[in-house]
């Protein structure tokens, strides 16, 4: 059956499009017009416009899109857009704003004071993956899906403590948090590690886990959370069957699939920076020593 029996306002979100669109707007205009009393401000560069502008196109597509529909109808999607908000957005967001602007985040004393905690290595990595297997236990996920106020204080939750995860990584400015090297490394390994259990459940659980997709009931109630209640009262709805050849079981674990292939996609291309930087360091280094050994320094 077509998504479109949904309605144009179910499929594409307008207020939650308009409200990107006026975060979009008002974050240029701010870093353009009232930023001029900084210090250290700098003109926006290419990449960090193009960047925040994909950012809140991706949050679009993630939350406003009609994947959120099929978020509410098929795990996968769900999945699929769970692993965009969570390991995608978040670096990518962190580096297209400007490093001024963090300083200046970072400036205000009670926000500092929870950040100065929240981004600690360990503890970001722990939180962040233990709310995350959380959210993944059946009883939660079932109520979370299925209570609107629950379930966008929850995605919320994880969207922040995905960013925590995420800024000793790939952030320039605090340098406290930041990890090198092999700890980068350790830091993106154990990262994985951690959620390959959440993973491994849905994937190797040859049942449906899931209430909010196996029972009509409990999947109607989880629509209500994307789609207006005179729609549903006016449609005929008795599961994700009507919209998928899947079985809820090869669903299930089609979204465990690619929960862990995206996130390993992403920190691949972490680890691929990680060495990249490393050999450019190298190379920087040996030729350094090499115009050294040309031009020694005069004793004196």
């Amino acid at each position: 059956m077509s998504l479109e029996i949904f309605g144009f306002r179910a499929l594409w979100s307008p207020f939650f499009f308009i409200f990107v669109l006026l975060v979009t707007v008002g974050y240029f205009f701010f870093v353009t017009k009232y930023s001029l009393e900084f210090k250290g401000r700098r003109s926006l560069t290419k990449s960090q416009i193009i960047l925040f502008i994909l950012s809140m196109l991706l949050i679009y597509i993630v939350k406003g899109s009609p994947l959120d529909l099929m978020g509410h109808l098929m795990f996968y999607a769900h999945m699929i857009q769970m692993s965009v908000l969570l390991f995608i957005i978040p670096p990518i967001l962190i580096i297209a704003v400007p490093e001024w602007l963090w300083r200046y985040i970072w400036s205000m004393p009670i926000i500092k004071t929870i950040l100065t905690f929240f981004t600690r290595p360990i503890i970001a990595l722990v939180l962040f993956n233990v709310t995350f297997s959380l959210y993944h236990i059946p009883f939660v996920f079932d109520v979370i899906k299925t209570t609107m106020w629950l379930h966008e204080a929850y995605t919320s939750l994880l969207f922040i403590l995905a960013l925590s995860m995420w800024w000793p990584l790939v952030n320039k400015v605090d340098i406290n948090r930041s990890i090198v090297g092999l700890k980068k490394v350790a830091y993106i390994f154990a990262s994985g590690a951690l959620i390959l259990p959440a993973c491994a459940l849905i994937i190797f659980n040859d049942s449906p886990m899931y209430a909010a997709y196996s029972d009509p009931n409990l999947w109607a109630q989880a629509l209500t959370l994307c789609v207006p209640q005179s729609t549903l009262a006016s449609l005929d709805l008795s599961g994700p069957e009507m919209f998928t050849s899947l079985s809820l079981v090869h669903d299930q674990q089609l979204g465990g699939v690619l929960m862990k292939i995206i996130q390993e996609i992403v920190y691949g291309i972490v680890l691929a920076n990680v060495f990249f930087e490393w050999y450019r360091k190298d190379q920087e280094e040996t030729e350094a020593e090499e115009l050294n050994a040309y031009h020694p320094q005069p004793v004196e």
